[in-house]
Formats: C-alpha cells, structure tokens, sequence
C-alpha cells in the first residue's frame, strides 16, 4: 500500500496549514491561553472549513472524505494547537444535531476501561452535549446537569478543565460496538494531532538553531545541536508512516491489522510528540520555559493528548496481545 499523500490530500493539507498558521501563529498561544483557551469565531472558523463533516456523506450535507483524509487534517490543527473539542465534536457528526456544522460544540469521556481516576471534563463551560463512551455504548448528557468545579491550574492552559463528582445517566445513542468504534477513530485523530506537535517542534528547534548565537556561531553548528534535530526528524517520521497507516487501515480494514494499526499510531506519535517538544525546549534553553515562548505548551498538548483515548500503557499491551497473537497463529 502506498501512504504517500495524493494531489488532493496535498491541496487539502497546504489549505488546512495556510488557514492555521494565518489564523493562529505560535505568537498567540499565549494571548489565547490567558483568555481561557477558546475562541468561539476561530470555532466557526474551522467548522467552515468543513472539520467536523469532514467523513460525513455527501448526502448528508458533509464533505464525503475517509479516515486518510481527516488524519492529514487533523495533524494540522495539532500543528498549532488549535484549541477546542475537535476530537469528539469531530465523531459526534451524524450523532449530536448541529456537531457537523460546529454549531454544536461536543465534548466528550472516554469511560469504556473502568478507571478509579477522576472524572475531568474539558471545555465544560462551552459545551452543547457531551458524549460518554462506555462499556454498554455510546450516551449522550446535558452538560448543564453536571456538579463541576474547575481546575484552577490545568495541565495544558489551553484546555480549561472541570472536576466532575459523579455523571447521571444520559440518552443511548449508541451500543457497545459504537463506543468500541469512536474509540478507536478517536485515539487516530488523537494521534494525528500529536503527530502535528512532533513536526512543529522539530522546524521550530530548528529554526531557533539557525538563529541563535553563541561563541560567534550559530548553534546550529554544534554536533550536538545537530544529533537532538537529527533524533527529531526521525521520530516525527516514524510518527508519520504510523499515523498515515492507521488512517487509511480503518478507510479499509482488510490491508492489515486495525487494532494493531491504531495502537501503533498512538504510541508512536504520543512518544514522538513528548520528546520532540521536550527536546525542543532543550534546545531553546531556558527561554523555552517562558510563556512567551511556544514550545512549552506542545509538550502540555502532548500530554494531554498522550492520554485520551487509551493510554499510551494501554496500548502498548494491546500491541503487545497483537504481536503474541499473530506469532502464535
């Protein structure tokens, strides 16, 4: 199979980058994380752009493109951290009315393993529905009906999250296998945003390198400089080819294992993201600590992101179950 992007796929990317990088450049992450992480025009913004009815049938008013296509788009709004339930606003079209036009705006719990951890709900304040994925299915809840205190210092500045004391039952929407099914699209799009962190911290490091002075010299220059970007663009490839596979395995299931698919793409690009973004900072030195600077709020994304729709632990058993099950037969 061929996982290089094809013309389309390549026009849809360069639209998706150039709208992004004119509408939220690395200079205003931090504007935008000290007014609470959510900008309601650049929301509709997206949802113009045609986001959350991406996979949606043409029939049915949406775009009428696959998994393939909505990994390349989502590695660009990771690029910029583009703030917002995309994820699950994103797999709630067709289920949630007005989530396809982002007149909706759907957040989202991923319940299906029973965990003791709390119940942390992002961008509470903003949400029309949110949608709980567990073991029995798929239900959808009011918001407004939640008991929710917020997180006075969240992980990621821009992800404001609130504590949730216990979730009341909601509408079905959807049975086991629906659940089983988001989880999986959603841990892809997960990992393709991470995906988008671990590309944008390597040409930022870079650049930074190309610019920064010391003993007379770009840093650039040093070999050390050049090993951390060499490890760099290597794990942002090795991230890409996972997450491209995966997208275009659940497009169509029969070219290899799915399971294994979208466990591999989530480890690989949650890894790749992580220490990307870390080694982005340590390149910046200790400007990359300051709020003026952005690679500190790609390795908070990436942490975030690491943990939703399965951890990474998570799915390294999985692929681990995957490898022993195929040697094994």
């Amino acid at each position: 199979m061929d996982f290089r992007l094809s013309e389309d796929q390549k026009a849809l990317q360069q639209g998706v980058r150039s709208f992004c990088d004119g509408r939220l450049p690395v200079e205003a992450l931090h504007d935008l994380a000290t007014k609470g992480g959510f900008d309601g025009a650049l929301w509709r913004e997206v949802a113009e752009l045609g986001v959350f009815s991406l996979r949606q049938p043409e029939r049915a008013g949406g775009v009428g493109l696959g998994s393939a296509d909505a990994v390349v788009v989502f590695a660009e709004l990771g690029r910029r951290l583009v703030p917002g339930p995309l994820a699950f606003t994103h797999l709630a079209a067709g289920l949630v009315p007005g989530a396809a036009s982002g007149d909706a705006v759907v957040g989202g719990l991923d319940r299906v393993r029973p965990t003791s951890e709390p119940i942390l709900v992002e961008h509470l304040e903003r949400l029309d529905a949110l949608l709980v994925l567990t073991p029995d299915g798929v239900e959808r809840i009011d918001p407004r009906q939640l008991e929710a205190t917020p997180v006075a210092t969240p992980l990621d500045p821009l992800t404001p999250v609130h504590h949730v004391s216990a979730l009341p039952r909601g509408e079905r929407l959807g049975g086991p296998a629906d659940a089983l099914r988001l989880r999986r699209e959603g841990a892809v799009l997960a990992a393709a945003q991470l995906l988008g962190i671990a590309e944008i911290t390597t040409e930022l490091a870079v650049d930074y390198a190309k610019k920064r002075e010391q003993f007379g010299r770009p840093i650039a220059g040093f070999q050390a400089i050049k090993h951390l970007c060499a490890d760099m663009f290597v794990r942002q490839e090795v991230a890409r080819a996972a997450v491209y596979a995966a997208g275009a395995t659940l497009d169509d299931p029969e070219v290899g294992d799915l399971e294994r698919a979208v466990a591999s793409a989530k480890i690989n690009a949650g890894e790749g993201a992580i220490r990307n973004a870390r080694t982005c900072i340590q390149v910046y030195g200790g400007m990359g600590f300051t709020w003026e600077m952005p690679p500190h709020y790609y390795l908070k994304r990436a942490w975030v992101l690491a943990n939703v729709f399965g951890t990474t632990e998570e799915h390294e058993d999985r692929m681990l179950d995957r490898v022993a099950a195929g040697a094994a037969a």
